[in-house]
């Protein structure tokens, strides 16, 4: 399935309200971060929000970062909270709003990015995206929700299987529809790259809700 423009307005629309409410709690490792990637390299946090992570990297040290993010409201809290943080708004996903050449990053982050992006078509365009803007051996720190098999999930999963014509994307009442994977489907996401960590885990959702989740460490091929 292929989203059209009113589906990036109805994601855009449900991010600008909740901007000022919401804390994101998926862990961000830091310490596996700093295993590959100097305080010098360049970064992109691809799906921003707030800029929570950039601001925990820059307390690190790393300052040569940029995020990016579809909600006007979330990079206006992010640079009303972190004035010192690069952080630029995109309408849907076009970078051509903010000139990234081709092997610009040392590194890309996509915190929790692509439950937000629920259909095939897209998250291609952007796994796309950001091999370009990453540089030969560049690194991708990708982390998501997993399909949980608790009654919460399988029912709300259950529900929107017709309409979407796939297991395990949903909406929420407020209007905002996101996506968990199978591991599988994260293997065939990140084909294109060399795993070089994976690991599942338990994360909080921005609503205090328990998810299984996975944060994979993945290589751009040199």
């Amino acid at each position: 399935m292929s989203s059209k423009a009113p589906m990036i307005n109805q994601q855009r629309i449900f991010w600008n309200e909740i901007a000022e409410e919401k804390e994101f709690a998926t862990p961000f490792h830091l310490e596996v971060f700093s295993q590959y990637l100097s305080p010098e390299a360049n970064i992109l946090d691809y799906g921003c929000g707030y800029g929570r992570i950039l601001y925990e990297l820059y307390k690190a040290g790393y300052k040569n970062t940029v995020g990016i993010d579809i909600s006007e409201k979330m990079i206006i809290r992010g640079k009303s909270i972190h004035p010192y943080l690069n952080l630029h708004h995109i309408e849907g996903n076009r970078m051509d709003q903010v000139q990234f050449d081709e092997n610009t990053f040392d590194a890309i982050i996509t915190q929790s990015l692509f439950t937000c992006i629920p259909f095939e078509d897209d998250q291609k365009n952007i796994i796309q995206q950001i091999k370009q803007m990453l540089k030969p051996g560049g690194y991708l720190f990708f982390t998501d929700f997993l399909i949980t098999p608790n009654s919460r999930n399988r029912a709300r999963y259950t529900r929107f299987e017709k309409k979407y014509n796939h297991y395990g994307i949903f909406e929420l009442p407020n209007g905002g529809v996101f996506r968990h994977y199978s591991q599988k489907e994260i293997s065939e996401l990140l084909s294109d790259f060399n795993i070089i960590l994976s690991n599942t885990e338990v994360f909080t959702t921005m609503n205090g809700n328990l998810t299984n989740g996975i944060f994979c460490v993945a290589q751009k091929q040199k």
